[in-house]
């Protein structure tokens, strides 16, 4: 950002991200009783991958360890971690802030359909009001003692993580993918996404990798060979972990208990990402 541009200019500019001054004047303040150690955001480059499944295991492997998690849903039109964790109340407030919906192990969590008078309610708002709820969501919400912030974001590159890239201070992020060629294609623009922001990348996740045989244990790869391996090695990233199809996951989402989950898949990265 040159001496002749202002922050706000950031968004429409083919050098976002690449020029020197992604100051930190860009960056918003938490809320003032807010205390957040990292932040961690859950990309994919296209819908359907399962990323609200990955953020939902991903924040209750990490407050196994013993971590303190929350999770900002950032998918403002298609919020979907309360049903996940079978929240239904609204969020509350106070005259410091809005208070997040702890889970049952007591992971704080906010989305858009805390704060909705329905849930199935239609968010139909535009880009820019979109982005604004986003920043809301750090700016006014108290987020207290958190070891790590989880964001969930909409698939794609466009507003909303250009507005977590450019608003708040990620650590890192984590991209979500499956096993079909043309998802590796789009995980090669979430990853040149990051690299153009200056964003780092802390590993891919692979959902619904392979199908394991519940009567002879073995691993049938149903969407085909994967080409994950490929791209990581790439771009030098890692490989966290890869999830199987599995319908008992599934079934916990719709029940809201995905805290109940059990496999270990996710226990390496969850470890590498709370250190």
């Amino acid at each position: 950002m040159s001496e002749n541009c202002k922050p706000s200019d950031c968004a429409n500019c083919p050098s976002a991200g690449n020029c020197s001054s992604k100051s930190e004047s860009m960056l918003e303040q938490p809320n003032k009783m807010s205390n957040i150690g990292k932040v961690i955001g859950i990309v994919s480059g296209k819908g359907g991958v399962g990323k609200t499944l990955v953020s939902s295991m991903l924040a209750v492997s990490m407050q196994r360890l013993g971590k303190n998690v929350g999770i900002m849903d950032a998918d403002i039109t298609g919020p979907s971690i309360p049903k996940a964790f079978g929240i239904h109340e609204k969020a509350d407030a106070c005259e410091f802030g809005i208070i997040p919906q702890k889970s049952k192990m007591g992971i704080d969590i906010m989305s858009i359909n805390l704060l909705l008078e329905n849930e199935s309610d239609p968010v139909v708002w535009r880009g820019p009001v979109i982005a604004g709820v986003v920043k809301q969501f750090w700016t006014d919400v108290i987020w207290k003692d958190i070891d790590c912030l989880v964001v969930d974001m909409p698939p794609g590159t466009g507003d909303v993580p250009l507005t977590v890239f450019q608003s708040l201070p990620v650590s890192g992020i984590v991209i979500v993918t499956s096993p079909q060629e043309l998802v590796s294609m789009i995980v090669e623009k979430a990853v040149k996404m990051a690299k153009l922001m200056n964003i780092p990348i802390l590993g891919i996740i692979e959902n619904m990798s392979y199908f394991e045989c519940p009567d002879c244990g073995k691993k049938h790869k149903i969407y085909g060979d994967s080409h994950i391996e490929e791209i990581a090695a790439q771009y030098d990233i890692p490989v966290l972990a890869k999830i199987p199809v599995c319908t008992d996951l599934a079934r916990m989402c719709d029940r809201g208990t995905i805290e109940l989950f059990e496999g270990d898949w996710l226990d390496a990265a969850a470890e590498k990402i709370a250190e």
